[in-house]
């Protein structure tokens, strides 16, 4: 049976810390490393609802793609949001491991899958990183065939089987060359623009940004930050049921977006 240390290190191949921002908060952030696992659930975030799921169902171990705790913390009680979840969590004996930023760029993170989904071919990192110029940040790539922005926008909905987005741009300017940066990727604008893209497909951006994206005549899809992520959470327990075939793994069944559209 493998341990949390077990899990740990495989995430870290997967995932190098090498990958990771420099303000991220990531590895194993609640746990023993000793302790043995049978179940594991992935999840974009802990909440009140996934960390209830994970005691519920017996998780020994969550990995979750935004970090608990994402800065350091003067107290851990019950009193306050990510207090309550570390005190359920550390009570329950339930290990905690979060690759955040370090999942987003590595060969088979997020922004990958997210270039798959939309069929992107002859895709490289957006900011490559200096040891391995075929991993990084964001990604780009081109579109089997050019088609108008609007025609993109309903082309991302379709792969990523969403109801709605945002979008910031021209419906009729054409589109072959696109970048993707999941979450709140406002910054990687400039990466677009310096890789000569029309579009960008990101999950969420500031006001400002988006008139920036309208000044320059590249397209803005926003697709939500859940959206952008999520998926990326369940192919992680796909990874993972993968590597530990005897392991117990499944993608949280109970988080969803908080953000509701009237």
């Amino acid at each position: 049976m493998p341990t949390v240390a077990d899990v740990s290190h495989f995430l870290s191949t997967l995932c190098p810390s090498t990958l990771a921002e420099q303000w991220d908060n990531t590895g194993l952030l609640l746990g023993d490393e000793t302790l043995p696992v049978q179940s594991l659930m992935t999840c974009l975030t802990l909440t009140r609802q996934t960390c209830q799921e994970a005691i519920d169902r017996g998780a020994d171990m969550v990995v979750p793609h935004h970090p608990v705790p994402f800065r350091p913390l003067s107290s851990i009680t019950t009193m306050s949001h990510y207090g309550w979840i570390l005190w359920q969590l550390a009570t329950h004996r339930i290990a905690v491991y979060s690759a955040h930023t370090a999942f987003d760029s590595c060969a088979d993170g997020v922004n990958a899958r997210l270039a798959r989904l939309l069929e992107l071919q002859d895709v490289r990192p957006l900011r490559p990183c200096e040891q391995d110029t075929f991993v990084g940040a964001g990604r780009a790539g081109n579109l089997p065939h050019a088609m108008p922005f609007v025609d993109f926008a309903q082309h991302v909905k379709q792969k990523l089987g969403i109801k709605l987005l945002q979008i910031v741009g021209s419906p009729d300017m054409p589109v072959s060359h696109v970048a993707v940066a999941c979450g709140a990727a406002g910054e990687f604008l400039k990466d677009a623009r310096k890789f000569g893209c029309q579009a960008i497909v990101l999950g969420e951006a500031k006001y400002h940004t988006c008139l920036e994206a309208e000044f320059w005549g590249i397209g803005m899809v926003l697709l939500g930050h859940y959206a952008s992520e999520r998926h990326g959470m369940e192919r992680l327990a796909e990874i993972l049921r993968e590597h530990f075939p005897h392991l117990n793994v499944w993608a949280s069944e109970s988080e969803h977006d908080p953000i509701r559209w009237l």
